[in-house]
């Protein structure tokens, strides 16, 4: 039996140009452009996320679990944010999420952006260049099966 489960997933939104957005602002719509956060959700921890990880990836500095989660509260604290979705295992499924569309990677429970590059890198290597051509070809290849 075959089960519908997708081998890849990407969803891609385009917004209004950047003008005058603060930090979380801007990750908040890169995250919305990805798919990874959806519009009108409150729940956006995955935004605290990927800025820590990434403000620490500028250092060559890989964080664990633990102190990823200590950086979100006092983050969420200092924009007067609620400590929503800050448990661990919310965590530790946001990370996984950003690591399934390979914009950080794991080693030894420590995780930085992947291979220490700028995120415009990592969504023109990791995406643009490989997640989206193959998404594409194999629609293609449905289209192409149908027409048969």
């Amino acid at each position: 039996m075959v089960k519908d489960i997708p081998l890849s997933e990407i969803t891609l939104r385009k917004y209004e140009k950047p003008y005058q957005l603060s930090r979380r602002e801007l990750v908040k719509k890169i995250c919305l452009s990805l798919g990874l956060l959806q519009p009108g959700d409150s729940r956006d921890v995955i935004v605290d996320i990927l800025m820590i990880i990434e403000e620490a990836s500028k250092n060559k500095k890989s964080l664990n679990s633990d102190e990823i989660k200590i950086k979100i509260e006092e983050s969420r604290r200092k924009n007067n944010l609620e400590l929503k979705g800050i448990a661990d295992s919310n965590i530790r499924r946001q990370l996984k999420r950003l690591r399934d569309i390979m914009i950080i990677e794991k080693k030894n429970n420590l995780y930085n952006l992947s291979e220490f590059e700028n995120l415009g890198q990592i969504f023109e290597n990791k995406i643009e260049k490989f997640l989206v051509p193959q998404t594409i070809e194999r629609i293609k290849e449905y289209l192409s099966e149908l027409e048969r």
